[in-house]
């Protein structure tokens, strides 16, 4: 900073300049306030002129305190945040009185005004993020803050304050005072280790170590070689090169983009896509091949679409992570269950008229994590620790497959009325899912999980009891709140507990048999409140563990009935067994016991009796 005195401050500026400024889109306003903007664009430092006679020292640069207020140079009396740097000076008491937001704007106390002959002409370097961030909490986006918040050369204030001495005297007469205040407090010049090897290495050109040495020397960087490792200062001016891959591009861009030539490399074996990334692509397939159609969403959403899934006030899906700037207000939270927005994507089609819909997703949900991030400081690149920190604080990410079908699962036509899609659909859906990636699942009824209905849901579990996820029939109260055509179905499935499930090694073909098929069906009867799929399961388990050995090539289910014949609140469930053997054929024997140890385990299980 630099006093000037007797100057004629509130004069006009030159012509020229006048006309330059005008140019540059900038107003002239007085000499003072016209060279302070003038330096500012020659140079790129931005510039402040107070009213000496206004001020009491000393000037004091702080942090905001309590109660703190400033009208600025526009005429709004602004509250200041705790984190805005202000330049105060000390009426009242030491650093009592608010000049201006640091960087942003001056305040209206110390205005260059009509009488104004003597000047304190202040040029400073502040951290670009302080600026940025005070600029944007205050809504004043001015011409120094759009610099600072981009990066101003250290060194360049000093050059500046001299540069605005020298034409305020030339245009504005006065003295200047000798004595010019600087308080130097940068900091040490940005250091970065380059291996001369590393730019041939990355932009694919053979760059020799003289050549890099060469250019780095040419943008002004000090440069000392030891073992073929480059130790570079970076100029005070660059304040954009930071890490040794800006200095490779240095060398790349002033050597010429030219030189790079236009030679594919050579793919290295053993890489390509991940098993989870295969698996990902096949259940998308699959489902495809199945008649979905896959869609992407945005994974924010608000309190009032967990509501319209009718969650209950302690499930763990309500407790999402929230963002402290979202893109819509209405929408500020991250998704913690995938069908939520599915459900949204089908609501939006649906209310254009879409009514017979199929659709799945497969995204990323976010669960509340443990721990908070870390509150690093602005302007300094963390250090390992701190982003070890960091990386520790990310909530879990599971990957999830979720779907909704709506109206006619088969069209109507000539052939017939067609179908409306229900639960099983859903079920089958998420079977099908599950059988890609290669996992059996088993299902059981759920009756307490929204948004599905109690009695029409299933919970699909792997071999070893980890939840996979439910399908079936959504609640009608769902249904309702979304407006969606009556008895819509969906699933959602966790494809990251499916692929921890799943065969690591390579599936292999069984070998075919050419020895002759044995079916087997059985009926049996069971109180109504059994689930088909768990009878079914012990019907595989029991067959398979028959003397007879492993011949059991396949069980399905192909009838169910309720009625007289089997009495009230009983159900007659029937199964098709396809025996084989791949080294003989089956005798009678052996498929009698496949048959008697099923029924066997059924019964065992549930209950189950032989319908005669």
């Amino acid at each position: 900073a630099q006093v000037v005195r007797g100057v004629a401050a509130s004069g006009p500026s030159p012509l020229w300049m006048q006309r330059r400024l005008t140019q540059a889109g900038m107003r002239p306003i007085s000499l003072a306030v016209d060279v302070t903007n003038y330096v500012m664009l020659e140079l790129g430092q931005p510039l402040h002129a107070y009213d000496l006679g206004t001020l009491t020292a000393p000037i004091v640069v702080r942090r905001t305190r309590v109660g703190d207020r400033l009208t600025t140079l526009d005429g709004v009396e602004r509250r200041l945040d705790p984190q805005d740097l202000l330049i105060t000076d000390s009426l009242g008491g030491h650093g009592s009185r608010v000049l201006g937001i640091a960087g942003v704007m001056g305040g209206a106390d110390s205005e260059v005004a009509g009488a104004t002959t003597d000047l304190l002409i202040e040029g400073a370097h502040f951290d670009p993020v302080t600026v940025a961030r005070s600029s944007r909490r205050h809504k004043l986006p001015s011409e120094a803050a759009r610099r600072f918040e981009r990066g101003v050369d250290p060194e360049l204030a000093r050059v500046a304050v001299a540069r605005v001495v020298e034409l305020l005297l030339e245009h504005g007469g006065g003295t200047a005072d000798e004595v010019l205040t600087d308080v130097d407090h940068r900091p040490a010049p940005t250091t970065i280790a380059l291996d001369l090897a590393f730019p041939a290495r990355l932009v694919g050109v053979d760059y020799t170590p003289d050549e890099v040495v060469e250019v780095l020397t040419a943008i002004g960087a000090g440069v000392s070689v030891e073992a073929g490792i480059a130790t570079v200062v970076v100029p005070s001016w660059r304040p954009d090169l930071t890490v040794p891959v800006d200095l490779v591009e240095e060398v790349a861009r002033l050597r010429g983009y030219d030189a790079i030539g236009s030679v594919l490399p050579a793919a290295p074996a053993g890489r390509g896509l991940t098993r989870d990334q295969l698996a990902r692509r096949a259940v998308a397939r699959a489902l495809a091949a199945a008649g979905l159609v896959e869609t992407l969403s945005y994974p924010f959403v608000g309190e009032h679409q967990l509501d319209e899934l009718a969650l209950p006030s302690d499930d763990a899906r309500r407790s999402a992570v929230r963002l402290l700037n979202p893109l819509s207000d209405a929408q500020p939270l991250l998704r913690t269950n995938l069908l939520v927005t599915v459900l949204d994507t089908a609501r939006r089609n649906v209310s254009r008229g879409t009514s017979d819909l199929a659709v799945f997703e497969i995204g990323l949900v976010t669960l509340r994590g443990t721990s908070a991030a870390p509150q690093l400081p602005g302007g300094v690149r963390p250090d390992d620790a701190a982003l070890a920190a960091i990386d520790a604080a990310v909530p879990p990410q599971p990957r999830r497959v979720a779907g909704v079908l709506t109206g006619r699962r088969e069209p109507a036509g000539w052939w017939g009325p067609g179908r409306l899609a229900d639960h099983t659909d859903a079920i089958a859906a998420a079977q099908l899912v599950a059988r890609t990636v290669g996992v059996e699942v088993s299902l059981t009824a759920d009756p307490d999980h929204a948004p599905w209905h109690p009695g029409r849901t299933a919970a699909l579990r792997t071999a070893d009891g980890a939840l996979v996820g439910h399908a079936g029939e959504l609640h009608p109260n769902v249904v309702a709140a979304l407006d969606l055509p009556a008895r819509a179905v969906a699933f959602e499935v966790d494809l990251d507990v499916l692929l921890a499930a799943a065969p690591t090694e390579p599936r292999q073909a069984a070998p075919v048999s050419t020895f002759p098929v044995a079916k087997e069906d059985i009926a049996l009867v069971v109180d109504a409140s059994v689930p088909a799929g768990e009878l079914l399961d012990a019907v595989k388990v029991g067959a398979a563990a028959s003397p007879a050995g492993e011949i059991v090539e396949d069980v399905t289910l192909f009838d169910v009935y309720t009625g007289a014949q089997v009495g009230p609140g009983k159900a007659s469930i029937a199964f098709s067994l396809r025996l084989r053997a791949t080294d003989r054929t089956l005798t009678s024997v052996e498929a009698a016991q496949v048959r008697e140890s099923a029924v066997a385990e059924a019964n065992r299980r549930f209950g189950a009796e032989l319908r005669g």
